[in-house]
C-alpha cells in the first residue's frame, strides 16, 4: 500500500492515493499493535484490497480510475484507525526491533531458484515424452540380444531415461497451496453472507501436483467448499441448540497415497439424509418409484452428482441449480480421478477426491482384442483372471442377456472390449483360438466390472498423446500412445466404457447388486470356502482357519501307517478324505483306503491346521470364496458336521474341524506326529 501510494503521486491517481493511504494508516497501527485484530478490520482491508485492485484494473484498461466513488471506504478505514488506536510503546519498540532484524535480514539471502518460462516447461517435457517412446522401442529391440554390450546400453540408457524423467517431471510440480491460497478469503465471504460462523483449517498445502492437475482441480474445490459452507454447516444459533461449538469447522487436507493424490473436505455439520435426498428425487422425477424403493442409502447419496440436481430449498447466488457436484465429477474424471462421498446425519460429510499425479507419463496394462491393442490405466485396475476349458462354460452366466462372472460370491457384469467397439459383431467371449476367456476387473466409480479381452500382455510406462479432433470426440479413449514397435495404440477411458455399456447405469445396479445375498440385520458376514466332496455333497469352511489351497498329482501319494500322505514342503502331511469320515462310522473308514487315491490324476486339497496338527482335505472340486452371514441349523448324529447352513439357495454343511480331526484319529502307528520333518533322524 505503501509503494502504490507514493507512486500515485508522480501519475494524479488521487482515488487511489486517498485509499492506500487510509489502508496503509490502518496497517500501520496493526503492525504496531495500536490497533486489535478482529473481524470488522479484517472485512475492511479486504475491501481495500478488492477495491486497489479494481482501479489498477481500470488504470490498466482505460487509463483511467474509473467512476466509482471509494469514498465510504475510505471513512471507514479511518474511522477504524481512529477509534480503535490505543497507545503502546512497548508494541511500537517491539515492531522497531523486528524491522530492523528484517532489514539485516534481507542482505544475506542466496538465490536458490530461477524463473522458466512455462512454454519451455511443457516442451522439454514434451521431448522427455519422445524420449521414453524411444527407450521403448530400443528395449524392445534389445530384449532378445545376447551381445552383452548392446544390452547394457539399453539398460544404462533406461537408467538415465528415468532418472531424467523424474526431474523434468518434478520441475512441473507446483504445491497444491498455490490453489488453496484463496480459499480463507472465500469462505469468509460465503459464511458470511450465509450469516454462519466457519473456521477453515488447512493439512498438506506442501503436497505437490503436476502443473496441469492444479489447474483442473481449482472449480471442482471451489464448488466443494462453498456447498460445505452453504449446505454443509448449521447457523451459529443451530449449532448451539445441538450442543455444538456456534463456529462450524471446515477441514482441507492432501496426502500422497498409492502413486496418487487424497483430497479430503471434511466439514462438522448437519450430514446429509438419504430419506429426505429419496424423496425430492422423487419429487424431481429423478427415479422412479420402484427404484427408489430398491436403492441403498450408498446409491442415493449418489444422486446428488446428477446434473440438475440439488438439495437446496431455494435457488440463491451461492448455490441451489443442481451444476456444483455435478462440475466437481465431470472435472475429476476428465483427469483419471474418482470422488467418494460418506455422511452420517448430525456429524458432518467427508469427500474424498483422488487423482493421478501427472497426466503425461502414466503406468498402463496392454490388452489386444482382434488384433487390435489398447492401454488400460493401471489406476483402474483391481486384478486379472483366466478362465479355461470348463471354467468357460460355467464361469460365465446370462442374466438379463447380458454377461456376468460370478468372483467370489459376487456377480461382477462383464464388457467384451471386441463387442463394445464392434470390432466383432459376433458376441463371443473371446477370440482365442484354445478358447481361454481373459478378464480384467476394472474399477469405475466404486463399481467394478470384467472386461473381455483376448490377451494381456505386459504393463509399461506409456506417454499420454491427445487425440486429433476426429477421435476427440469419442468419449472412451482418454489419448493414445506409441509402443515400443512404433505402431499406436489407443488408451481406454474405464469410466466412459462403463458407462457406454451400462454396467454402472440405473438399470445395471438394478440387475447386477454387487453382492448376491446381504447379511442379515445383527449377523456379520464371514469369508467361506465353499467346496463338494467326492460323493456330490457341498460343504462349507471359514477362510480364516485355512493354511492353504493345494493341487497334488495323484502319482505323489504314498501310504504311511495305513494312512495316505505326501511330501509337501519338507514334510510329510497326512491326507484326509472328507467323504470317507463325515457322517461315517468308525469302522467304515477301512472299508475304502485302498481306493482312495483311484479316480482323478489330479487332488485338490485344503491344507487346515488344528493346534500343532497339520493335515490335507481331499475334496472333489473347491467351487467358490464366498461371504454369507453365519446362520447354522444344528444336524445330529452326523459326525465330523457342525451343522447345516443355506449358501446360494442350496444346503451345504458346515465342517466340525475338532471331530474330523478326531475321527480321522490322525496320531498314526510308527509316526510320532502327524507331520514328521524329512531328512535325518525326522524320515518316517
Amino acid at each position: 500500500m505503501h509503494t502504490i501510494k507514493g507512486t500515485c503521486g508522480f501519475f494524479g491517481f488521487s482515488k487511489l492515493e486517498a485509499l492506500t493511504h487510509a489502508g496503509e494508516d490502518l496497517l500501520s497501527r496493526l503492525r504496531d499493535g495500536q490497533t486489535p485484530l478482529d473481524s470488522e478490520v479484517i472485512a475492511a482491508l479486504l475491501s481495500l484490497v478488492d477495491a486497489s485492485r479494481a482501479i489498477l484494473a481500470s488504470i490498466d484498461k482505460a487509463r483511467s480510475e474509473g467512476e466509482t466513488d471509494h469514498s465510504a471506504l475510505v471513512d471507514r478505514l479511518a474511522r477504524l484507525a481512529r477509534e480503535r488506536a490505543h497507545a503502546r510503546r512497548e508494541s511500537q519498540l517491539a515492531a522497531h526491533a523486528a524491522d530492523a532484524s528484517f532489514s539485516g535480514a534481507t542482505v544475506e539471502p542466496a538465490e536458490t531458484s530461477i524463473r522458466v518460462d512455462v512454454g519451455l516447461l511443457d516442451n522439454l517435457m514434451n521431448l522427455v515424452g519422445e524420449l521414453v517412446l524411444a527407450r521403448n522401442h530400443f528395449l524392445r529391440l534389445t530384449a532378445r540380444e545376447k551381445d552383452r554390450s548392446l544390452v547394457a546400453a539399453s539398460q544404462r540408457l533406461n537408467l538415465i531415461t528415468r532418472e531424467l524423467q523424474e526431474d523434468v517431471m518434478a520441475t512441473r510440480l507446483q504445491r497444491i497451496g498455490n490453489v488453496w491460497n484463496k480459499l480463507p478469503r472465500m469462505v469468509r465471504d460465503v459464511a458470511f453472507a450465509c450469516g454462519k460462523e466457519v473456521r477453515l483449517d488447512v493439512e498438506g498445502e506442501n503436497t505437490e501436483l503436476d502443473r496441469s492437475i492444479i489447474e483442473a482441480i481449482k472449480a471442482p474445490l471451489t464448488h466443494l467448499i462453498r456447498n460445505a459452507v452453504d449446505h454443509g454447516i448449521e447457523k451459529p444459533g443451530e449449532r448451539a441448540a445441538l450442543g455444538k461449538p456456534r463456529e462450524g469447522r471446515l477441514q482441507l487436507m492432501a496426502f500422497h497415497e498409492n502413486g496418487q493424490v487424497n483430497i479430503e473436505v471434511v466439514d462438522d455439520g448437519a450430514g446429509m439424509d438419504p430419506a429426505k435426498i429419496r424423496e425430492k428425487a422423487l419429487r424431481a422425477a429423478f427415479i422412479s418409484a420402484d427404484r427408489a424403493a430398491q436403492m441403498s442409502d450408498r446409491e442415493v447419496l449418489d444422486l446428488i452428482f446428477l446434473p440438475g440436481f440439488s438439495t437446496a430449498d431455494r435457488v440463491t447466488n451461492i448455490s441451489g441449480r443442481g451444476v456444483g457436484m455435478d462440475v466437481v465429477k465431470t472435472s475429476i474424471e476428465k483427469i483419471g480421478g474418482s470422488v467418494d462421498l460418506t455422511t452420517t446425519l448430525g456429524h458432518g460429510t467427508t469427500v474424498r477426491i483422488r487423482i493421478p499425479l501427472t497426466l503425461a507419463i502414466i503406468q498402463a496394462l496392454i490388452v489386444s482384442s482382434r488384433g487390435e491393442r489398447f492401454a488400460v490405466p493401471l489406476r483402474s485396475l483391481l486384478e486379472l483372471i483366466r478362465l479355461e476349458g470348463d471354467e468357460v462354460r460355467t464361469g460365465i452366466e446370462h442374466v438379463g442377456g447380458a454377461l456376468v462372472h460370478r468372483l467370489r460370491g459376487n456377480l461382477l457384469p462383464l464388457i467384451n472390449l471386441a463387442t463394445e467397439l464392434e470390432l466383432d459383431s459376433s458376441g463371443a467371449p473371446s477370440g482365442r483360438s484354445d478358447g481361454a476367456v481373459n478378464i480384467v476387473v476394472l474399477q469405475a466409480e466404486e463399481h467394478p466390472f470384467g472386461l473381455i479381452v483376448d490377451q494381456i500382455q505386459d504393463t509399461e510406462e506409456i506417454v499420454v498423446k491427445a487425440l486429433g479432433k476426429r477421435l476427440r470426440s469419442i468419449p472412451i479413449y482418454a489419448g493414445g500412445t506409441i509402443m515400443g514397435d512404433g505402431k499406436i495404440a489407443l488408451i481406454l477411458d474405464v469410466g466412459h466404457l462403463a458407462r457406454r455399456a451400462s454396467v454402472i447405469s440405473e438399470q445395471a445396479t438394478r440387475a447386477f447388486p454387487l453382492k448376491t445375498a446381504l447379511p442379515a440385520p445383527g449377523r456379520a458376514a464371514r469369508a467361506l470356502l465353499l467346496f463338494r466332496s467326492r460323493d456330490g455333497r457341498r460343504m462349507v469352511l471359514p477362510l480364516s482357519d485355512i493354511a492353504r489351497l493345494e493341487e497334488f498329482s495323484r502319482a505323489d501319494v504314498e501310504v504311511a501307517g495305513h494312512r495316505p500322505v505326501i511330501q509337501y514342503r519338507g514334510h510329510i502331511l497326512p491326507l484326509i478324505f472328507v467323504e470317507e469320515l463325515v457322517g461315517q462310522r468308525r469302522g467304515d473308514q477301512e472299508r475304502t483306503r485302498s481306493s482312495e487315491i483311484d479316480g482323478a490324476d489330479r487332488l485338490q486339497v485344503v491344507v487346515q491346521s488344528a493346534g500343532d496338527r497339520s493335515f490335507g482335505l481331499v475334496v472333489d472340486r473347491i467351487l467358490d470364496i464366498v461371504e454369507e452371514p453365519v446362520s447354522i441349523d444344528p444336524v445330529r448324529n452326523l459326525k465330523g458336521v457342525a451343522g447345516a447352513m443355506v449358501i446360494g439357495g442350496r444346503v451345504a454343511e458346515m465342517l466340525d474341524i475338532e471331530s474330523l480331526v478326531q475321527a480321522a484319529d490322525l496320531g498314526m502307528p510308527g509316526m510320532e506326529s502327524d507331520v514328521v520333518a524329512l531328512g535325518g533322524a525326522s524320515h518316517a
